[in-house]
């Protein structure tokens, strides 16, 4: 996911520090994780079908189904850049992006998709890159500093309108189809079984105040804090709630990303418009809805957290929550994020015995 733009300095973002919010407490005690595998990379996403659940890890390149032992069989393997994986009965989706340097988060992307499994095997490639190209969604919309009263207003590089830049990331299944969170476009895209693809939101820039801290990452005259800086929404998690309504969480890119500045929306999908439901969120990467509740990953938060009743409050504490799942019997899957720590690992929150379908379906 490329989640900043260093308009002013370059390399500013690895010298921040990120600030940890949430101190609410969780209204009932949630059940304790229990702890699967330990052996993950980047788990981008979870699916959790009945009792089958598939792993993205875009660390390892491999989509893998979890096995009762709590080893992680492959599915399908060498994907490059993988990120989202859904599912809707026989059929599976999931995102691939190729970048010029795949180890440097800004490198310009040269393709991203997503590749639809029908339930013979094959592989339908829908290319988001080369729709962006085309549509450019959200290249009207202009980011930055754009009050013309900035100290900083006449330099170039302080506003810039939608560039060309696809990114998938998150994926689920939406009526017969699918629907992508694309981080590098700033939208909501639906695609087909046949991979053809239409805008279904455009999410607004984000407004950061700049801070001393901000100006000076950024290299900006100190005359630039209080300053509005309108940062790319950068939507990551996707999900369908009762009734077929669409939920998204946005990670602003940068400075917004590190702020508290994430948020969950809900889309309209016959207008686009885009409702905020909760905000002060910790870099939200995936949300998951079950019942009337919106389970939110937060990578620089307390963990998983839960949306309920227009309140956001803990749900599990688990440092780099990475990606967040329901089933349909309501147990809540998490994994988190390799770190100095340790790698990454997958966890589910259920009150009774979790079951785990071994049969591995390809």
């Amino acid at each position: 996911m490329r989640r900043s733009r260093a308009l002013f300095a370059a390399g500013a973002v690895a010298t921040l520090a990120i600030m940890l919010p949430m101190s609410a407490s969780a209204a009932s005690d949630p059940p304790p994780p229990q702890q699967w595998t330990d052996q993950l990379a980047a788990p981008f996403s979870l699916a959790a079908d009945g009792h089958r659940v598939l792993i993205a890890d875009g660390g390892t390149g491999v989509i893998g189904q979890l096995q009762p032992d709590g080893s992680v069989v492959p599915v399908i393997d060498g994907i490059p850049g993988l990120t989202g994986v859904a599912t809707r009965g026989a059929w599976m989706a999931y995102g691939s992006t190729i970048s010029e340097d795949p180890t440097q988060e800004e490198s310009p992307i040269l393709e991203s998709g997503l590749n639809i499994r029908t339930p013979q095997g094959d592989t339908i490639y829908a290319d988001l890159h080369a729709y962006e190209e085309q549509h450019n969604a959200d290249g009207a919309l202009r980011y930055g500093i754009t009050d013309p009263e900035s100290c900083v207003a006449s330099d170039p590089r302080a506003t810039y309108t939608g560039l060309i830049d696809a990114h998938v990331y998150n994926v689920t299944a939406y009526r017969g189809a699918w629907l992508v969170a694309d981080a590098g476009a700033n939208t909501v895209m639906k695609v087909t079984d046949e991979g053809e693809i239409s805008t279904v939101a455009v999410l607004d820039p984000v407004p950061v105040e700049i801070t001393g801290m901000i100006a000076g990452a950024m290299g900006l005259p100190p005359c630039a804090v209080g300053d509005t800086y309108y940062a790319e929404a950068v939507p990551t998690g996707i999900a369908i709630g009762p009734g077929g309504a669409i939920y998204v969480s946005t990670l602003p890119g940068f400075p917004g990303m590190i702020t508290t500045a994430g948020a969950v929306w809900q889309i309209d999908p016959r207008s686009g418009d885009a409702t905020q439901l909760a905000s002060g969120l910790s870099q939200p990467t995936s949300l998951a809805v079950s019942g009337k509740s919106i389970y939110i990953a937060e990578l620089e938060g307390a963990g998983v957290s839960v949306l309920k009743g227009g309140e956001v409050s803990p749900y599990a504490a688990l440092p780099g929550a990475l990606s967040v799942a329901t089933a349909t019997n309501g147990t809540v899957w998490a994994a988190t994020m390799a770190s100095d720590a340790g790698p990454g690992a997958l966890y589910s929150m259920w009150k009774g015995k979790v079951k785990v379908q071994g049969h591995v379906i390809r």
